[in-house]
């Protein structure tokens, strides 16, 4: 196993279709109504609106464009005013909560955030009806959302997965741990139960270390990330052998040198690190809406 390539690669796979595409703008006048105006349609007898996220409402949806549920429901816009919520019909005796919802979720965000400006919403938000969209998310929340959404303007979210390669590294924690090996070298031959105590303070040394060098390589990307990014988050590590986790607010032009700098330590890590960059992504890191938990 090898450091991979720093090249973009899927963020979600498999499920519904989706899309999202940014048309002309119409003007103001088009566009400020109501949850009826711009084909939003009206939630369906025993069904309720769930909620994905906020977009520009100048956006157009393809005509294939679906959401969570069992058939997949169809995605519909809700206007008012300068902006819109994608909305899908779920119905009210249906629990959520399967793996694939939270995927097709996900996975329309993401879309949309390849083509416009988005904001999350958590997973799970679902209100009575259209209507509830309009009254309770998009008007008393409009201006917050549309500045917002304009400052995204351009943006998008990018996650750097870093990940060790265990033997690798391993090697590395001993031959920089003289402690290590010496204690290693105490036990070799003595049953394992007159051992315990050592071994403990092996693996805590070892994961020490581990720690050490991940928080010393993800301060290096950090460094040579930062200068590229609009912003930067530093994810808590999800796996005990993680090298760096980082979210990426990015300008979607600047993608191309986020991949070289990433190339760059693909290289210097060859052997060691496997990386990896995912995007574009919805800027779950980066911004949070009133329903966004």
């Amino acid at each position: 196993m090898h450091a991979s390539s720093a090249k973009p690669e899927a963020a979600r796979s498999g499920g519904s279709t989706s899309g999202a595409r940014a048309t002309q703008r119409r003007s103001a006048s088009e566009r400020r109504g109501t949850a009826g105006a711009g084909g939003a349609g009206a939630s369906r007898p025993g069904t309720s609106a769930y909620i994905y996220g906020i977009v520009p409402a100048d956006v157009e949806l393809t005509s294939d464009t679906l959401g969570v549920g069992d058939p997949p429901g169809a995605v519909r816009l809700v206007r008012y005013g300068e902006i819109a919520a994608l909305v899908s019909d779920v119905a009210t005796d249906r629990p959520l909560g399967r793996p694939n919802d939270l995927m097709a979720h996900e996975r329309l965000l993401d879309e949309a955030a390849a083509e416009v400006p988005v904001l999350p919403i958590r997973f799970g938000a679902v209100v009575t009806d259209t209507r509830a969209v309009v009254d309770e998310l998009l008007t008393p929340h409009h201006d917050e959302f549309l500045a917002t959404l304009n400052a995204l303007e351009g943006q998008a979210e990018f996650v750097v997965k870093g990940r060790y390669v265990e033997q690798t590294v391993l090697r590395k924690v001993l031959e920089e741990n003289p402690e290590i090996a010496r204690l290693r070298d105490e036990i070799r031959d003595l049953p394992e139960e007159a051992t315990w105590d050592t071994r403990m303070r092996i693996g805590e040394l070892i994961n020490a270390s581990i720690t050490a060098r991940r928080e010393a390589d993800t301060a290096a990307l950090v460094d040579a990330l930062a200068p590229l990014c609009v912003d930067i988050a530093v994810r808590d590590p999800t796996h005990e052998q993680d090298a760096a986790h980082l979210a990426l607010l990015v300008r979607t032009d600047r993608q191309p040198d986020i991949e070289k700098a990433l190339d760059v330590f693909g290289k210097r890590w060859e052997g060691l690190v496997g990386l990896r960059l995912l995007g574009p992504l919805a800027p779950y890191d980066f911004v949070r809406t009133q329903e966004s938990g």
